[in-house]
């Protein structure tokens, strides 16, 4: 009886000891990004869904954006494929890479290689000014590029898929990720401004452009700023501008903190490098561009966490304005002031005002970076939410549904730091 006691005792001992542990380490862990701690929150598990739904529903709008009726998802031959933009008759570098980051996330090698090889193929300029970037739009049926020209977004999420898929799958089957992403990087930095030409990150400012052409050069587009991107760059590009990089990580954290309202946290469409906004009245205002950024800063606050007050309190900030609107009806654009803006179009029309699915998606991402308990109000929205057509007949399975993805990844634990 006494050795038994004995033994329990131990057991109690060793297994309470463990427990400490993992305990000190799990609230070590707290304040610092899943980079250090790899632990990912799954917020709809927390709301109170199960993970067989959860993997359900990510399953389900793969399903439904890739491979469905209304999918933008387009095999070419043996061994390509595109993503469109279906309503406007094109491809473009932004969903092209977009769909490139979902397929390397969810481990589908097929999909990301046969994106990959499309966008290298039809779209990437191999000589003159340009060369290593990527004319941004094509018509996928006459193969006519709508422009020569690049946005930088469209580079920067390249680079950031060919290192994931690098760290992933390796280098040997069949395309050398690490190379391609160099290709574009070492293109990038020997822009000087010859026919215009320049790089995507203007390198006085150390921000983003808008484009790497001309006066576009000179100012930005806030949802194009992705700290946490940089700050992968610098761990895995290893092309001698680390410290570059890093930089350019905390100058995209400082200039968010200036171009997003202190008050309601909206932020216009187009921006100087000093966060104000740029351009004419709908530039100004809180847009589709716009709706990518509250997702952004959860991305940086969940990876790296190097803003942390900051971003805790934009978050309460943006979702707050989104409650007072309703939290089931809230519009998809606002003056920086959270006002209804005055440029409401006719019924039919693109810009009018909707309670876009693209918003209700990147809000409740917003969610992994606010403390308060209510914003799982935001959770459930969008675990309530379809990606179907609007009362009016709009559908916009490309743009709503990337956001749609994208979101519901980040909200599962299911969008990660892909590391070697």
């Amino acid at each position: 009886m006494k050795k038994i006691l004995l033994l329990n005792a131990v057991v109690i001992l060793i297994f309470g000891s463990a427990l400490g542990q993992g305990r000190k380490a799990t609230k070590k862990n707290t304040g610092k990004g899943v980079f250090y701690s790899g632990v990912y929150r799954n917020l709809f598990l927390e709301a109170g869904y199960s993970q067989a739904d959860i993997d359900a529903k990510v399953a389900k709008a793969y399903h439904d954006v890739f491979e469905g009726p209304n999918k933008v998802y387009f095999e070419v031959g043996d061994s390509m494929a595109y993503v469109s933009d279906v309503k406007n008759h094109d491809a473009r570098t932004e969903g092209l890479s977009y769909g490139m980051m979902i397929a390397v996330q969810l481990n589908k090698k097929d999909v990301f290689d046969r994106i990959w090889r499309w966008s290298k193929k039809y779209l990437q300029h191999q000589d003159g000014p340009r060369e290593g970037y990527f004319a941004w739009s094509i018509n996928p049926k006459t193969m006519k590029r709508n422009s020569e020209g690049t946005a930088s977004d469209g580079e920067l999420y390249f680079i950031t898929d060919l290192l994931f898929a690098s760290n992933r799958w390796g280098n040997n089957t069949g395309i050398n990720y690490y190379n391609e992403a160099r290709y574009i990087l070492d293109a990038m930095w020997k822009k000087n401004g010859t026919s215009n030409i320049y790089n995507i990150i203007n390198t006085e400012h150390k921000q983003i452009t808008f484009t790497p052409e001309g006066d576009n050069y000179n100012w930005t587009d806030a949802s194009y700023h992705l700290p946490a991107f940089y700050e992968l760059w610098a761990l895995y590009a290893k092309d001698g501008h680390e410290q570059f990089y890093r930089d350019c990580a905390d100058t995209a954290r400082a200039f968010l903190h200036r171009a997003c309202d202190p008050v309601t946290g909206l932020n216009p469409d187009n921006s100087e490098f000093n966060g104000k906004p740029h351009g004419k009245w709908m530039q100004r205002a809180f847009r589709y561009d716009s709706w990518r950024v509250p997702m952004n800063i959860a991305m940086d606050y969940v990876w790296f966490r190097k803003d942390k007050s900051w971003q805790e309190a934009y978050a309460r900030r943006f979702q707050n304005l989104l409650r007072s609107k309703g939290i089931d009806t809230f519009e998809d654009q606002f003056n920086l002031d959270g006002s209804r803006p005055d440029f409401i179009l006719p019924a039919g029309n693109v810009k009018r005002l909707r309670h876009s699915l693209g918003l209700v998606a990147t809000s409740a991402a917003a969610s992994l970076a606010n403390k308060d308990a209510q914003s799982l109000d935001f959770v459930h929205a969008l675990w309530n939410a379809k990606l179907q057509p609007y009362d009016d007949g709009y559908f916009d399975p490309y743009y709503d549904g990337l956001l749609y993805i994208f979101s519901l990844m980040h909200l599962s634990g299911k969008y990660q730091i892909i590391k070697p």
